[in-house]
């Protein structure tokens, strides 16, 4: 997990100070080192923070391809960085690692070797040779970056708090954090500054001014699986043997463990050193210790429990806002964020976690009720679910749309431009007819990004690489392909084809015949209205006295009561512990 940092224009040699300040704003990304290198034209110079993980003593970032005059940010790993240098005839020297292999490939054969990167990354890289600068994200979006157009330069980091410190970005409540908590597509709550989308390549012509953006991977083109679910399964159960453990660091790791068959697969194909779970002291509804014990100990791991109260979520608080640089909505930040800070206090440099499998397998409640409908749902004993079912209901005999459906469950408040609805909408166009493959994409275009930041962001903050190995490339690719049968048959267990590739690889019964676990869910939405009330009130009040207008009814929506699944308050309260900071006050 590194960062990077930079600035492209005519006149960028004369802001080396500036872009080694962004470099250094950063510096917790990577502990190994902040370094800044111009371009021998100097029209562009990028700053990289260090963190090393294949080999810890190899080079550090920037980097340099003395030949051409190429410079290199990069933040992220290459897993088959050894296969393909090999297949390309790229020689790696001793010391080098995954980041020299990407620069002599963009010098061979220029972005077009974003295609043979499997892995997640966010990079820069300045052709001196063209005056341009090429930006680049992951297929999936793992890893964040930001930019900024000013006065003819662009400007980019891995933080929204380090462009805020280039210069003045004025906040913007967009219509649709009222909606799903977070905002969409590549917007951020500060006028002039965007997040690059996933699978984008971003190209700025230094001596014109030009920008141009392409998508270099599109999922929705990847034909559908028309063989047997015995075959399906074979080629699902021999990329999953390969791929998983291929993410598996040469150090010392930690793995969230949960007790979910997500996480569990995980630990029996990675056999990580450390599992880490969290609970709830008095929440047993929450409580899957016992479940990640027996795994940990059937595959010879230490096992790490942490048991946050509610002191720990008052002090944590302004941390994981600093942390994620404006507010988003995921259910698990607060575990997340314990978690990682027990492990970065472990000494490790890397944790591993299960995200993907509910996304592209119909794990999720939701998609079920999409797919069965709501009474299919309940009857298959998923009655804690009537809140999120309710949101279905429709006059006997009218068939919901699905992309109304699927809108319905997502909103956790008003989408007053339809913006949301639109995103929703335009991923089941996307998909082709198929209904599980549109889920995917609309949760991809929703849900996604704060789950992905969020992990990133926190795990960040202490100074820890955060992998997915869901998230590989053939294992993404085959999943979405698959009919939506090989995915779900039964409303209440989603998932079939891992759980059955557990089964296949020898994995325990407890692992793939169990219904799913929670994750890393927290009592916090209960605290919010129980014990700490009033303190909750009395922050969401002191916010309001500097917020500007437009964020004032996110702020007292949250000074009413919620029930059990009512996120509203806790966004509310994330919005003014952040707020607080300064950098924001002075934005607002």
């Amino acid at each position: 997990m590194c960062g990077i940092a930079g600035l492209a224009g005519g006149d960028a040699v004369r802001h080396q100070k500036t872009v080694a300040a962004m470099g250094d704003s950063q510096h917790y990304r990577g502990p190994d080192g902040t370094m800044h290198i111009t371009g021998r034209d100097g029209r562009a110079v990028l700053a990289m923070n260090t963190l090393l993980i294949v080999d810890p003593q190899a080079v550090t970032g920037p980097y340099l391809d003395r030949d051409t005059g190429l410079l290199l940010a990069f933040n992220g790993e290459i897993y088959n960085w050894r296969s393909q240098a090999r297949a390309w005839g790229i020689e790696i020297g001793e010391r080098e690692s995954d980041a020299h292999f990407v620069l002599r490939a963009w010098a061979r054969i220029g972005p077009s070797c974003l295609d043979g990167l499997d892995g997640m990354f966010a990079l820069a890289v300045y052709d001196p040779r063209a005056a341009t600068l090429f930006l680049a994200r992951d297929r999936l979006g793992e890893k964040p970056l930001y930019w900024r157009l000013d006065g003819g330069r662009l400007a980019f980091a891995s933080e929204v708090s380090t462009l805020t410190g280039y210069g003045a970005a004025p906040l913007v409540l967009r219509p649709e954090v009222t909606a799903i908590e977070t905002p969409a597509g590549v917007d951020t709550p500060f006028q002039g500054i965007q997040l690059l989308a996933p699978a984008t390549l971003l190209s700025f012509d230094v001596t014109t001014g030009s920008i141009d953006q392409m998508t270099w991977w599109h999922l929705e083109d990847r034909a559908p699986f028309t063989g047997a679910y015995t075959e399906a399964l074979a080629r699902f159960s021999t990329i999953l043997a390969e791929q998983i453990p291929l993410r598996a660091p040469s150090c010392d790791f930690a793995l969230l463990l949960s007790g979910g068959l997500d996480s569990a697969v995980l630990a029996y194909l990675m056999r990580p050193p450390v599992c880490v779970t969290v609970r709830y002291r008095g929440q047993d509804r929450l409580d899957e210790s016992t479940a990640a014990a027996v795994i940990a100990r059937d595959i010879k791991s230490e096992l790490v429990v942490v048991e946050p109260d509610q002191a720990d979520f008052t002090t944590a608080l302004p941390h994981m806002m600093r942390a994620l640089d404006y507010p988003m909505g995921n259910a698990s930040t607060f575990s997340e964020h314990m978690a990682y800070r027990k492990i970065s206090d472990l000494g490790l440099r890397v944790v591993v976690g299960g995200l993907g499998p509910d996304e592209f397998l119909m794990g999720y409640v939701r998609q079920a009720l999409v797919l069965f409908g709501p009474d299919a749902v309940l009857n298959a004993g998923l009655e804690a679910y009537r809140p999120l079912a309710v949101k279905l209901l429709h006059t006997a005999g009218e068939t919901l749309d699905p992309a109304e459906a699927v809108t319905r469950l997502i909103l956790r408040g008003p989408d007053p431009d339809g913006r949301v609805r639109d995103l929703v909408a335009d991923a089941m166009a996307r998909a082709g007819g198929d209904l599980a493959r549109g889920l995917t994409l609309a949760d991809l275009a929703t849900a996604w990004r704060p789950l992905v930041m969020t992990s990133d962001k926190l795990a960040s903050a202490y100074a820890l690489e955060r992998r997915s190995p869901y998230l590989a490339r053939d294992l993404v690719e085959f999943s979405y392909r698959l009919p939506v049968e090989h995915k779900i048959t039964d409303p209440a267990q989603g998932k079939r084809i891992l759980r059955d590739a557990a089964k296949a690889l020898g994995l325990p019964r407890e692992v793939w015949a169990g219904r799913d676990k929670l994750g890393f869910a927290s009592p916090v939405p209960a605290w919010l209205n129980g014990r700490l009330a009033a303190w909750t009130d009395a922050r969401i009040n002191a916010a309001l006295a500097d917020a500007p207008a437009s964020f004032r009814p996110l702020l007292e929506g949250g000074l009413a009561r919620g029930g059990r699944f009512d996120r509203t308050r806790m966004q509310a309260l994330m919005a003014a512990a952040w707020f607080s900071g300064q950098a924001v006050r002075a934005a607002a």
